[in-house]
């Protein structure tokens, strides 16, 4: 590898170039110990399924990965859930 192809490596932000350095550091766990199912099954604390919770041990860092992508996919629509049935319920006018 050259000089300059080493440079680039460090100073990209490329997807790619991103996934070779988290190979580097292990991925955590998103438990954060509340450890209960919601109606759809996901975990209340981490927005995990159960599969993913059991299996964490077993799955590479790159499968980890997936999972924490879906699981702050899960938390984003959860969030915007909460904000429209926040926006639909009447608001009661200030008396101040």
């Amino acid at each position: 590898m050259s000089e300059t192809s080493s440079i680039k490596k460090e100073k990209g932000g490329r997807r790619g170039e991103v996934a070779e350095q988290l190979e580097f550091f292990p991925v955590q766990s998103p438990c954060r110990g509340i450890c209960q199912s919601d109606e759809r099954g996901y975990c209340r604390g981490c927005l995990r399924s159960r599969d993913e919770r059991f299996n964490w041990q077993k799955m590479s860092d790159v499968q980890k990965q997936d999972v924490l992508r879906l699981c702050r996919q899960r938390w984003l629509r959860k969030l915007r859930a909460t904000k429209q049935d926040s926006a639909e319920e009447p608001q009661q006018p200030s008396l101040f």
